[in-house]
């Protein structure tokens, strides 16, 4: 029998501790499967900070560290200007980087810092029970908002990326969703792209994957996929944001 598929070396046979229809588990997969494409696992480390994906250094088998809530990047940035020769990833949420995280996300941006972030927006505070987010969308109902997000309480939905595509410091910005095998097979491409620019040791990369929490939404893994594709990517549109040139 030809065999068709394969799990990543790079991904461990530990039981996830996402609940059913949470597509972290599918940005892991992204990620083991480029680091052993590219042969990489071996000099990565991972930066886990607070948040559902809290446990991700039993899932992938690579060096790891455990971040504060919000400091990945701050961590990240350590890492690789004491160990230059390290591939260093940060895998964060909306409610650590875009929150409490802002000012380590921005930062480490804005002064071209060689490593890569990848950020998984599903528009709540997933783990700690479905809290509003800076991502949240207006209307949205959440435990911190029974009504709604309001604008005029709480403001608008914060889109990292486009605040991050117009400094100077990042190389590579780009959004992608994690709702359908077609755009999955788009956000491996763009990770692979971030990827390479710290593989080059161009700058400062960051990758945004719109996922779901069927949990918090309070709906089946379906209806979060479809919640995406008619609700968030109309706020959070997908695509390359900002390209410097060598970026392959």
């Amino acid at each position: 029998m030809k065999t068709l598929y394969k799990v990543p070396g790079a991904v461990t046979d530990c039981p996830t501790t996402y609940c059913p229809g949470c597509p972290h588990g599918v940005a892991h997969r992204i990620i083991g499967e480029l680091l052993d494409e590219m042969q990489l696992t071996r000099k990565t480390v991972i930066v886990w900070p607070v948040g559902c994906s809290v446990f991700g250094y039993y899932f992938i088998d690579t060096d790891a560290v455990e971040a504060a809530h919000g400091r990945a990047c701050a961590m990240a940035t350590g890492i690789k200007r004491t160990h230059p020769e390290s591939f260093v990833i940060t895998y964060q949420g909306d409610g650590d980087l875009a929150s409490i995280g802002i000012a380590e996300t921005i930062h480490a941006a804005a002064r071209g810092e060689r490593i890569c972030v990848i950020y998984v927006n599903n528009g709540n505070y997933g783990m700690t029970g479905g809290q509003m987010a800076p991502t949240t969308l207006l209307g949205q109902v959440t435990t911190t908002s029974p009504y709604g997000r309001e604008a005029h309480a709480n403001g608008f939905p914060l889109k990292v990326p486009e605040m991050l595509a117009v400094i100077d410091g990042p190389v590579y910005i780009a959004r992608a969703s994690l709702d359908s095998p077609k755009h999955i097979i788009q956000a491996k491409k763009f990770i692979k792209k971030a990827f390479k620019v710290q593989v080059n040791d161009l700058g400062f990369s960051l990758v945004e994957l719109i996922s779901s929490c069927p949990t918090n939404w309070k709906m089946t893994p379906e209806e979060s996929l479809e919640r995406i594709r008619k609700q968030v990517l109309p706020v959070f549109p997908i695509g390359e944001l900002k390209v410097d040139e060598g970026v392959a």
